[in-house]
């Protein structure tokens, strides 16, 4: 597609050394751009990281732990010395886990939150800053999930957090149009994942009625999140900002009384007793 080209453009992917953060890093890479990976595990990185050199991908790891907003501040110095000038970002970074809110603590709340939201706030306003300093403009994509917007029954930590990533989007979309600056996000549906399957739907049982609640009737692939998330940060979309695209399969809609995919039902009106038509 015209204008998604990143030749000679970096970019910054958090949580990037795994999963979909990967997939979105090896998207941007095959197009031409230096990717970083930043994530809190070493291992992660490596790992990461040997994926993209064997596609032949310019890319450096950043060990980084997006909570600590002076090794944030560090870590988009270094990605800049190293791979060049960033003009884009990926916030991916994120943890989740199913838990009832009265049982939850605490401190995981705020863990969550701090990861999430704060950590998303501290590696953005990093990035934009050095943006600005050059005049260049450039596009920032935020990962969140759809209950933030619906709710998500054991997951309150994770929704709250998503839905201020969400706030957090549209309004710096607005205070940063001036610097050329575009800030979009993905709300991407159940996708097939070691980590999510883990943590999200343990059980085989469990992982079939997540999937037949989506009415296109399958997870999706990793790599299709990840070419929607490339074409929003291209030139493709240079109108877009401030929006949240949905990549979910339609699970998120509503569907009145019918459970996804269910036919719609041939209606037969009831006969109804005379005390019932008189009351009309």
């Amino acid at each position: 597609m015209p204008g998604m080209e990143f030749s000679g453009r970096t970019a910054l992917v958090t949580g990037g050394g795994t999963g979909l953060g990967l997939a979105i890093a090896r998207a941007l890479g095959r197009r031409g751009a230096a990717v970083a990976l930043a994530s809190r595990s070493e291992d992660h990185l490596r790992r990461g990281k040997e994926v993209l050199e064997r596609e032949g991908i310019r890319s450096a790891g950043f060990p980084c732990d997006v909570r600590d907003f002076h090794a944030v501040r560090r870590t988009v110095a270094a990605v800049e010395a190293t791979l060049g000038p960033l003009s884009l970002v990926v916030n991916n970074a994120a943890g989740n886990f199913v838990r009832p809110a009265e049982a939850l603590p605490e401190k995981a709340f705020a863990t969550v939150v701090d990861i999430v939201l704060n950590g998303t706030f501290h590696v953005t306003r990093a990035a934009a800053r050095t943006m600005i300093a050059r005049g260049v403009g450039g596009a920032v994509l935020n990962v969140v999930a759809t209950y933030a917007w619906t709710g998500g029954p054991g997951t309150v930590h994770s929704a709250a957090a998503k839905a201020g990533v969400l706030a957090l989007t549209r309004t710096l979309a607005v205070e940063w149009a001036r610097h050329g600056i575009r800030v979009v996000a993905i709300a991407p549906g159940a996708f097939d994942s070691a980590g999510a399957s883990d943590r999200l739907w343990p059980s085989a049982e469990l992982e079939e009625r997540v999937r037949a609640a989506v009415p296109l009737g399958r997870f999706a692939r990793r790599e299709e999140v990840a070419e929607a998330a490339a074409w929003l940060l291209s030139d493709a979309a240079s109108y877009v900002t401030g929006e949240c695209l949905t990549i979910d399969g339609g699970a998120w809609l509503g569907r009145g009384i019918l459970g996804a995919g269910e036919p719609i039902p041939k209606v037969r009106r009831r006969r109804r007793a005379p005390a019932e038509e008189e009351a009309e």
